[in-house]
């Protein structure tokens, strides 16, 4: 199986009604340039913000753009990493889970509207599952795959690999599949919205 392949427009047209269905917002654009404006579009002015570690998000410039502070944003992220003092870090991470908004991006998504986030410390995933209000996830259509047979496969076959040896190359040290999150709906008692910006680039892993 091919886990590098961009989506054809019927397997996108599929998945984004699929998305829709579920009560997901789905955005397509073409390239990494477009992905960064509509992601500054989806958050508004002094909104609470965190991001989770996502080669796709420094690939359309959004982790660089941060670092600018170019943005009207609260970067919760920024604030955290800065801290010195390792209780009042403590503090401010149990601060940032109830952040406004996060950002990232999922490892596997179905054509049904299923997707999957693996972790190896899960710091990123209770956002995901409960916390933050709004998640947008930036991803590239090539991680779309039929069903969550299929979604494991890229997972432990394809994403592990090269997340490994891109740690290794980043940080000196490598990675482990811990623990993997399955999102097969969100609750409308929950009131949070989910937005997907679909890239037509090979993005990410």
């Amino acid at each position: 199986m091919q886990f590098n392949k961009l989506a054809d427009k019927k397997t996108l047209d599929k998945t984004v009604k699929s998305l829709n269905d579920k009560g997901y917002e789905a955005t397509i654009v073409k390239n990494k340039e477009d992905a960064l404006i509509e992601v500054k579009k989806s958050i508004p002015e002094g909104a609470t913000l965190m991001n989770g570690a996502s080669v796709t998000s420094e690939q359309i410039g959004f982790v660089d753009y941060l670092k600018t502070d170019k943005h009207k944003w609260n970067n919760l992220h920024k604030k955290i990493v800065s801290e010195t003092d390792p209780i009042k870090k403590a503090k401010l991470r149990k601060h940032g889970l109830l952040s406004d908004y996060y950002l990232g991006s999922v490892h596997a998504l179905t054509q049904s509207g299923e997707f999957l986030v693996a972790s190896n410390t899960a710091s990123q995933l209770s956002h995901i599952v409960y916390s933050s209000e709004n998640l947008i996830f930036i991803v590239s259509t090539k991680k779309i795959v039929p069903n969550l047979e299929s979604a494991m496969k890229r997972l432990e076959k394809h994403i592990v690999p090269l997340e490994d040896q891109h740690m290794k190359e980043k940080y000196g040290m490598g990675t482990s599949l811990n623990k993997i999150v399955i999102f097969k709906n969100e609750s409308p008692m929950n009131a949070r919205k989910i937005k997907f910006i679909l890239i037509e680039e090979d993005l990410g892993f």
